[in-house]
C-alpha cells in the first residue's frame, strides 16, 4: 500500500473512487489516496486495521501505540481513521514502512498476548 498524490485531479474534482482505495484526503493544494502499490512505487507501506467496540474508550490509543512503535522499532506511522456503526464505531488504518512488516506485526502480537 502507498499514499499517493500524483497525478492529482483539480481540487474541485475528487479522484474516481475504486474498491481498492482505503482513504482519500485533500489539503489546500492536492488530493492523496491510499491504495495498493504497483511494483514501481518508491515508498511502500504495510497497513493494519483496528476496530473498537462502542463501549471501549479508545481515546489516546493512536498516540500510545505510535509512541510504542517508535520506541520499539524506531519507526513513525501514519493513521487514517473512519467510522462504521455496523462494526462498533471508530476504526483506524495504520501504515508503517513495508520493510518493517514482520517487526510491526510481531510487536502487535506481543501487545495482544
Amino acid at each position: 500500500m502507498f499514499p499517493t498524490s500524483a497525478p492529482s485531479p483539480p481540487l474541485t474534482q475528487p479522484p474516481a473512487l475504486t474498491t481498492d482505495m482505503l482513504a482519500v484526503v485533500r489539503d489546500e493544494d492536492s488530493w492523496s489516496w491510499l491504495a495498493p502499490a504497483d511494483p514501481s512505487a518508491g515508498e511502500r507501506f504495510v497497513v493494519v486495521s483496528f476496530h473498537f467496540p462502542p463501549e471501549l474508550d479508545n481515546s489516546g490509543f493512536v498516540g500510545w501505540l505510535a509512541t510504542h512503535l517508535k520506541r520499539e522499532l524506531g519507526t513513525g506511522v501514519f493513521v487514517t481513521c473512519g467510522q462504521n456503526s455496523t462494526r462498533g464505531g471508530i476504526y483506524d488504518y495504520w501504515g508503517c514502512p513495508a520493510q518493517l512488516r514482520t517487526e510491526v506485526l510481531q510487536a502487535l502480537h506481543e501487545l495482544r498476548a
